[in-house]
């Protein structure tokens, strides 16, 4: 008997996005029923190794029936760019293909989406020993001087730099002063690295009261799960504050209840609000950054009935690729 033959799927790539808490994972596992697909997370929380309560990171038995890619990929000290989540993100589309399979791209960070949908500038290469340098010197300096650079070699990029920290101040400062070049204008002049990924994308929308009522049960079932032993044990591990997995929702607040700053009620409310500050801000991304041809719908109808208009966007953007 002949061995099967896997055809190679070359059609669209499917995304799933949406605010947190919107049933991207729900209606995942609803479509991976109806045909053979594999997951691509699009969680800039998710691919940190350790990090699995605060991040609402997808259960082993999903795992287990679904293959994932996307998670687990650095630890909280090391940083994960939506660059490099692009990159990865062909790879695994490549592959996913190569096994006949529908790529799935499900999740919420809208910079992860943007940059495989409309790729980045092709990188500068940066000498690695001066780079090294560079890393060592920003790492003794104090958060004033970081900025004051920042305004200075680059002020286009300077508030989103500052606003997200000393790992974003540092990789502004690292490309203005290794290539002479701000990173705000390398955005501008470069060519993107590799073509726009082809893509259905489908965005789960809620009532902004679900969503909220949605925030306060997830930020109660963390707590209950174990979240202050899992951030007791990154603690323990060297990981701080300023370690980029660290900066995410749900560990800050944790911290600092460990450390007697807070009690655990006011921990719970402080995730509670910054989650939802968070899923506005996604909201509001959604808006003004998706591309033209995202379908909304609605997530509050049955997850079959959601799975039937993902699969009706798929076949829509397929037919408008091979005219």
């Amino acid at each position: 008997m002949s061995a099967a033959v896997t055809i190679r799927y070359d059609g669209p790539v499917l995304v799933l996005t949406g605010p947190t808490t919107s049933g991207k994972t729900d209606l995942s596992v609803e479509l991976a029923r109806r045909r053979p697909i594999e997951i691509i997370s699009m969680d800039s929380r998710q691919v940190y190794v350790g990090m699995d309560i605060g991040t609402d990171k997808v259960r082993a038995e999903h795992q287990a029936a679904i293959p994932h890619h996307g998670l687990d990929l650095v630890t909280p000290d090391q940083r994960y760019s939506a660059g490099q989540f692009a990159r990865d993100a062909r790879r695994w589309i490549e592959e996913i293909r190569m096994r006949g399979a529908l790529p799935v791209v499900a999740g919420g960070t809208g910079f992860f989406l943007k940059s495989l949908l409309n790729p980045i500038f092709a990188e500068p290469d940066l000498d690695p020993e001066r780079r090294e340098r560079l890393r060592a010197w920003v790492a003794r300096q104090p958060r004033e001087t970081l900025e004051a650079f920042v305004r200075v070699l680059d002020p286009p990029r300077a508030e989103m730099a500052i606003k997200g920290g000393p790992h974003r101040m540092a990789r502004t400062l690292e490309v203005a002063l290794l290539t002479g070049v701000p990173l705000s204008r390398w955005h501008v002049v470069a060519p993107p690295e590799a073509p726009g990924v082809s893509a259905a994308v489908v965005v789960l929308d809620l009532p902004r009261k679900e969503i909220r009522r949605r925030i306060a049960n997830r930020a109660e079932r963390m707590v209950e799960r174990g979240l202050e032993d899992e951030v007791r044990g990154l603690l323990a591990a060297g990981h701080g504050d300023d370690a980029p997995g660290m900066t995410g929702t749900g560990y800050r607040e944790t911290a600092r209840y460990l450390r007697g700053e807070t009690t655990l009620e006011e921990a719970k409310e402080e995730i509670d609000s910054n989650t939802w500050k968070y899923a506005r801000r996604q909201l509001t991304w959604f808006r003004h950054q998706l591309p033209d041809h995202a379908v909304t719908i609605d997530a509050a109808q049955p997850v079959e009935r959601q799975a039937e208009f993902a699969l009706h966007a798929l076949d829509v953007q397929a037919t408008e690729n091979s005219e």
